[in-house]
């Protein structure tokens, strides 16, 4: 069978790839290795721009109650209150509840997933990728437009396709753990025990707490000989606690290893998620980097297949998310060496917590950390927010009075054109800016007004605005030098294309 699109790895990213992908019309296929869903969590929470990610699908309430979580940089804390906007993460959310959430809602979209199949290797050619697997049937092969790898940091998909994974190996040897049973002091945000050592416990659901512990010059584990008391005995020396009485009902090792692929895309190929970049889960930003890597592929590779994809639009994938893996492996690096260094590092931290008590100090850090200080280079302006994530709490109210959120509009995952009352020569109920005449199957028009009535600042000022089906606005009016047309025509062609 000839599929579109091949996802490789049933896990939050491929789940979320490829909904993404089949909201683009486009027929897609996830091929797992795992004959069930995997029943522990590595992941336990995720990010504000990941719940906003979330929010644009109708996928956010699904999840139903989380709290928020702080944010800190190597276990120095970052007072979110002194921000402006909104910062906080969502935490106490087992990764196993948000694939089950996922696993749901491509269900219901009619996609396949099937589990039991390990790709065994692929062959590409100009027209497409030829995949061979493994399954409960025995061996074949399926084709494909194009092949997706977010199969995690051991990617099979990536090996195949021959792309380096430069990064730092792993020195320290991280326990965690999920329990019940136990009554310990939370240390949401971990706890630096002298000597470089480090304990964290955190509240998930049903009365299991996750607890991480890395006691200083333990290496890297086997996970395999791994065992309950080993972490319990490591907690007890560390913290004087007993836990060894708690019922485990998951257990792992990590290591402090970080990683970011060398190419995103080769030919027909990509990779997502922890395929494309590997740090310490106590980071807490893999599961949310990882859904934002598949929200920005997805509209792009949908316009590929179906022939609508402006020149060069898949190489914008390697271009705007590899930085961002980047990023986050050196951000991984420092926060380590920050927190468990010891106590050589006091005067650094110090002068962290000096710094992150300013205002934009800890804006800049805590949007690294929510990935809302995130900027894409997508036209020349001086817009404040071009470039950056449209604020999806930022209400309109309607010709007909009703009032709705931009992450709302976003549910079809197309473009959307905003114009507003505001916009010059605009009736009221009547949009500013006419589009081409082939595009409105992929870009959404919307005329109405700002709900809150624009202030002073200059992201207020905004008459109208073309988003981006991932959120990201691509161009302003006023405040970008590139007009609509030309805005329209680098990220949703008017022409159909062959596939590239």
């Amino acid at each position: 069978m000839t599929r579109d699109v091949i996802v490789v790895g049933a896990g939050p990213v491929g789940l979320m790839l490829a909904g993404e992908l089949k909201l683009g019309g486009v027929d897609v296929v996830v091929h797992e290795r795992l004959a069930a869903p995997a029943r522990e969590s590595r992941g336990a929470s995720f990010t504000k721009r990941t719940a906003e990610c979330f929010d644009q699908r109708g996928l956010l309430g699904r999840l139903g109650a989380t709290e928020p979580a702080d944010s800190h940089f190597g276990g120095v804390p970052i007072d979110l209150g002194l921000l402006a906007e909104d910062h906080y993460g969502h935490r106490g959310i087992s990764q196993f509840r948000t694939e089950r959430m996922l696993e749901d809602w491509v269900a219901e979209l009619g996609v396949p997933v099937l589990r039991g199949v390990e790709v065994t290797g692929f062959r590409e050619s100009p027209e497409g990728v030829v995949v061979s697997f493994e399954g409960p049937g025995g061996g074949g092969e399926e084709s494909a437009a194009y092949l997706v790898g977010c199969d995690g940091g051991r990617s099979s998909v990536r090996k195949l396709a021959g792309i380096g994974f430069p990064g730092s190996e792993g020195r320290r040897g991280f326990l965690t753990a999920d329990v019940t049973g136990i009554d310990t002091r939370k240390r949401r945000i971990g706890e630096n025990l002298p000597g470089g050592s480090m304990v964290m416990a955190m509240d998930l659901e049903n009365g299991v707490t996750r607890v991480v512990v890395h006691e200083a010059g333990t290496p890297p584990r086997d996970r395999d000989s791994l065992t309950y008391d080993d972490l319990a005995d490591a907690w007890q020396r560390l913290t004087g606690e007993d836990i060894h009485h708690g019922r485990c009902r998951w257990i792992s090792c990590f290591t402090d290893a970080s990683r970011a692929a060398a190419q995103y895309r080769r030919g027909r190929v990509f990779l997502a998620g922890d395929a494309a970049h590997v740090q310490p889960p106590a980071m807490a930003q893999g599961l949310s980097v990882g859904v934002q890597d598949a929200v920005n592929l997805g509209w792009k590779l949908a316009a590929a297949v179906r022939g609508r994809a402006p020149e060069g639009l898949l190489d914008t994938y390697h271009g705007e998310r590899h930085p961002v893996g980047e990023q986050l492996a050196r951000n991984a690096r420092a926060a380590i060496e920050l927190r468990l260094t010891g106590e050589d590092m006091d005067p650094v931290r110090e002068v962290m917590g000096e710094l992150v008590a300013h205002r934009d100090a800890a804006g800049y850090l805590a949007g690294m950390l929510s990935n809302l200080g995130i900027r894409y280079d997508l036209a020349k302006g001086e817009h404040p927010l071009l470039g950056r994530r449209m604020p999806p709490e930022r209400e309109l109210t309607l010709a007909d009075g009703t009032r709705t959120r931009v992450a709302d509009l976003l549910h079809t995952a197309h473009g959307l054109l905003i114009t507003t009352d505001t916009s010059t020569g605009t009736a009221a109920g009547q949009p500013a800016y006419q589009l081409p005449g082939r595009l409105p199957d992929r870009v959404d028009v919307v005329t109405g007004t700002w709900t809150i009535t624009p202030g002073p600042d200059p992201d207020h000022v905004l008459d109208a605005v073309l988003i981006r089906p991932d959120g990201y606005v691509a161009w302003t009016s006023p405040g970008t030098t590139d007009d609509l047309t030309q805005a329209l025509e680098r990220w949703f062609t008017t022409e159909d294309r062959p596939q590239p």
